[in-house]
């Protein structure tokens, strides 16, 4: 969340930095300075009246004790009187401060420097390719086929269980999406983050201190007796571990990793596109969270970028990185890369993470703080990015590594799935 002192300090070049990230009303910047105008003129009345009680109060006293009852009686009426000005005062305070906080929420976080300007995925910048696109025996199939062929994941019996977009893994289907979870976690651990297991589901305060809420509400499925949303990550709730907390500058980098469910309202249309899993309502992520020093964030940025690039270099995938621009950026997110694998079946790019730096928009919200070598309490900056989602590497890796006679698989997997071929 944006702070009101740095719109205030920064407005124009607050506006110019929502432009890039096509926020409509740019107008809102006025009106949330105007706002907090209103919210410290209440607050000086209010601050008067209240010192003019506490001097007569302590006069009260003084007054008594000298016997001067005559005084002191009309002195707190007095009292009386400012008192019953204080109470609109704060509720008018209140009402002020509710709506410049439901206001300020609407400001989606100002993008870096670096971010390129654009409005669609078109205008993304593509900072790296590397890797070599396999060519594919005669009648090689797209994912969707050679799943069904080899009875690796079924979604007729998905849609019957639950619906369209919840796939069912079966056998060495199975096997090998728990493969992925385990190689994923050993991977991100041995470079150095703790695991954790979070809860799969969150409360409102946990989704909008990670900007899920009110930015991406119609996108999650909501438990709405017990007013909890099925998470779309899990870095809402391993973020949120940290949430109301005063951390040591000792502390940081704080480096998370974790496996969860994924639930997305947002599957998409029907058609070539979103086919098999290239989209789908549940699917499996493991996820890399960090919470660090401001100074560091662009550094560990860059540094987690690099972690995902060398996990898809050990998968031996083809693969880019994309810088997004402005418009095809996440509400959150001051600058974010995304991560392509390139499907020699489908003959097209298959986004399988993006990493992100969100700076202080998080930790600003989650009141997340750490106290600096100087006792200076400031806020911490957070990250995180995918490593990796699963649905499109699955699909990527079955089509990339199909053969005439079967389905083999990446070297690096092969000692956790038991063998050098999926079927």
């Amino acid at each position: 969340m944006l702070q009101v002192s740095y719109l205030r300090q920064n407005a124009e070049l607050a506006k110019k930095k929502l432009a890039i990230k096509h926020f409509a009303n740019l107008d809102l910047v006025d009106t949330v300075i105007a706002m907090d105008d209103e919210r410290k003129l209440l607050q000086a009345g209010f601050d008067d009246i209240q010192s003019k009680v506490n001097a007569a109060s302590k006069e009260i006293g003084g007054l008594m004790a000298k016997g001067e009852k005559d005084k002191a009686e009309a002195l707190k009426n007095s009292v009386s009187d400012w008192k019953k000005e204080l109470e609109p005062l704060k509720i008018k305070m209140g009402e002020v401060e509710t709506v410049l906080q439901q206001t300020i929420v609407q400001f989606p976080n100002l993008p870096h420097e670096l971010v390129p300007i654009g409005k669609t995925p078109e205008e993304n910048e593509v900072v790296k390719v590397a890797g070599t696109i396999p060519t594919l025996h005669e009648g090689a199939k797209p994912h969707w086929d050679l799943i069904k062929q080899y009875n690796l994941v079924d979604f007729e019996t998905g849609a019957k269980i639950t619906g369209s977009g919840f796939p069912l893994y079966i056998g060495k289907g199975a096997k090998f999406q728990r493969t992925l979870v385990q190689y994923f976690l050993d991977f991100n651990t041995a470079a150095g983050y703790t695991e954790y297991l979070p809860p799969f589901m969150v409360n409102a305060a946990s989704a909008f201190a990670t900007g899920q809420l009110p930015d991406k509400e119609g996108q999650m499925y909501h438990a709405t007796e017990d007013d909890f949303y099925l998470i779309p990550t899990a870095e809402v709730p391993v973020t949120n571990v940290f949430r109301d907390t005063i951390l040591k500058d000792s502390d940081l980098p704080i480096q998370m990793t974790a496996y969860s469910p994924c639930f997305r309202r947002e599957a998409g249309s029907f058609g070539k596109d979103v086919r098999g899993l290239n989209r789908v309502h549940q699917f499996e992520k493991v996820e890399i969270i960090q919470i660090v020093h401001p100074d560091k964030s662009d550094e560990v940025l860059n540094e987690m970028v690099a972690h995902v690039e060398n996990l898809l270099i050990s998968l031996g995938l083809p693969y880019r990185i994309l810088r997004l621009c402005g418009g095809d950026m996440g509400f959150a997110s001051a600058i974010t890369y995304d991560f392509e694998v390139y499907s020699a079946a489908q003959e097209k790019w298959l986004e399988v993470s993006s990493v992100s730096n969100f700076q202080a928009y998080q930790t600003y919200r989650m009141k997340c703080r750490f106290k600096d070598a100087e006792g200076k309490t400031q806020f911490a900056h957070s990250l995180n990015g995918s490593s990796l989602a699963l649905p499109r590497i699955y699909a990527a890796i079955v089509e990339n590594y199909q053969t005439a006679t079967g389905i083999a698989i990446p070297k690096a997997l092969q000692s956790y799935f038991g063998s050098d071929t999926l079927v």
